[in-house]
């Protein structure tokens, strides 16, 4: 009920609407309009309350709410069931566990906090509350596991994306999992998935974000989008923007359409054409970055003239 006010208020968020007019509207009793709209003043919303003229919203809590997210959310798959959480160990834990569950694809877990979120090769992701975006996405692609490395990079060109449109910003990407700003990290993606030799039955795709973390919350090397636009970053917005970005991206995938993909990365990538350090397994390679094949592997030249395609691995882009 409670959700039917607020978007009837939302529809009309220019004028007052009368107690007696919500009640006709959703066939409820004055008094339940009365309660209901005192809880949502105690989950943050801002509602004006006028004798005689009735109710008018006038400002929504900056908290990763699930009727606030599905509000309009223009998607298919990413978004229909969505998990929202004060605090959280990880998001991909959470998620992980409802894919095992038999969730099905696009269910959305949040959390305002993570006290255990986790980067590429075990690094702690820092997690403050009330500034980032931390999330994960349940995928169920009919690849092999071979194939997993895609789902980074069409996570990653998705949020150079949004950013670039929604701020102006040369985001760029570092292979596989990093967006940038400049020099300094904005985004991280971690990918885990469940499979079997000849199939993937779940990945989870994990999203850690920057946008509105004050910078002494932050490790050296990373920024906020807060930083770089010197403004508060509506994290609703951003992230229906972003949802939508990464559906698109991820149909691609589908509809075996992976080439569009690896030409918007190459566009976007910081990585190539760079000189590279990686460690890959027990090795370390030097060399160029030369291209990423089909699968999302990054092909390095090495100073020998040897081509290594890589597709998990430290990457360091030398100065």
């Amino acid at each position: 009920m409670e959700r039917r006010i607020i978007e009837f208020l939302k529809e009309n968020k220019e004028t007052f609407i009368s107690g007696e007019e919500i009640s006709r509207k959703l066939k409820v009793t004055r008094t339940a309009v009365w309660k209901h709209i005192q809880n949502l003043k105690e989950n943050g919303y801002e509602i004006v309350a006028q004798p005689h003229y009735g109710y008018r919203l006038a400002g929504i809590p900056d908290k990763l709410l699930p009727d606030e997210i599905s509000y309009r959310l223009n998607t298919k798959i990413f978004g229909k069931r969505i998990f929202s959480y004060v605090s959280t160990t990880s998001t991909n834990d959470v998620a992980y566990m409802l894919a095992e569950q038999s969730m099905p694809e696009g269910a959305l877990i949040l959390s305002e906090k993570q006290t255990k979120g986790r980067g590429r090769m075990g690094r702690q992701w820092a997690s403050p509350p009330g500034g980032g975006l931390y999330f994960s996405v349940i995928l169920r692609p009919k690849i092999t596991p071979t194939e997993a490395g895609k789902i980074t990079l069409m996570a990653s060109i998705s949020i150079a994306k949004v950013i670039r449109d929604s701020f102006g910003l040369e985001a760029v990407i570092k292979w596989p999992n990093d967006v940038y700003i400049g020099r300094e990290k904005i985004c991280g993606i971690l990918t885990e998935m469940n499979a079997e030799q000849d199939g993937i039955n779940f990945i989870i795709l994990g999203i850690g974000i920057n946008l509105n973390t004050a910078p002494g919350s932050l490790p050296k090397g990373a920024a906020s989008l807060m930083c770089k636009t010197k403004k508060q970053v509506n994290r609703i917005e951003f992230l229906q923007k972003l949802l939508c970005e990464l559906e698109l991206h991820y149909l691609k995938i589908k509809n075996l359409k992976f080439e569009e993909i690896i030409t918007q990365w190459r566009d976007l990538s910081m990585t190539l054409g760079r000189r590279v350090k990686v460690k890959w397994r027990s090795n370390l390679i030097e060399g160029q970055a030369m291209d990423i094949d089909s699968f999302g592997a990054l092909i390095v030249r090495d100073d020998f003239g040897f081509f290594h395609h890589i597709l998990s691995g430290d990457v360091s882009v030398m100065k």
